[in-house]
């Protein structure tokens, strides 16, 4: 399976494969071209990266499905501005859904407030309903976070219900469909 790069008008989304995951834990980002702010990964993410290397390491295919969001650079490294994807290939969901993708994405902070969440999630929507025919989505916010659920209202989204998530807590649980 080739693992491509999305591209929008002004960022890069690419696949989050093992070989670079363990290059940015091991504190090598600049070993795959990559600079990251610095103290990240922080010890949420850190958890989070190795839990989909060992997910790719049993299933490569599932790489296509978290991305890295880059800003395209005209250096020989470039800047890593947050990471989205989908929590999994379809039906691996918060609401348990068969066929259907729940969104997430994070930026990081240097990086907010340029609307590169709502081009990031909209890409990633795109291309899962343009690859792999998916009609159906998810995405869950905690309550206060303001500025996702912004993102989440510009791309058409409406509440379904909520759910408990043993990391995050309380999450509003939203979806749209397609065509």
């Amino acid at each position: 399976m080739v693992n491509l790069p999305l591209v929008t008008p002004r960022l890069k989304l690419v696949p989050l494969v093992a070989t670079v995951i363990t290059a940015l834990v091991d504190g090598a980002a600049e070993s795959v071209g990559l600079s990251v702010p610095d103290g990240w990964p922080d010890t949420h993410d850190d958890g989070f990266l190795r839990s989909r290397r060992s997910q790719q390491e049993a299933d490569p295919s599932r790489a296509q499905w978290v991305r890295g969001v880059v800003i395209p650079a005209s250096g020989p490294v470039r800047a890593l501005a947050g990471h989205a994807g989908f929590h999994g290939p379809p039906g691996v969901n918060g609401p348990g859904t068969a066929g259907a993708l729940e969104v997430g994405y994070t930026i990081f902070e240097a990086y907010r407030g340029r609307g590169y969440a709502t081009e990031v999630a909209d890409a990633l929507i795109a291309w899962a309903g343009r690859e792999h025919a998916v009609r159906h989505f998810y995405a869950s916010v905690a309550p206060d976070n303001a500025p996702s659920l912004a993102v989440i209202a510009r791309l058409g989204f409406t509440r379904c219900g909520e759910q408990w998530d043993d990391e995050d807590g309380l999450e509003l649980v939203f979806e749209r469909l397609i065509g």
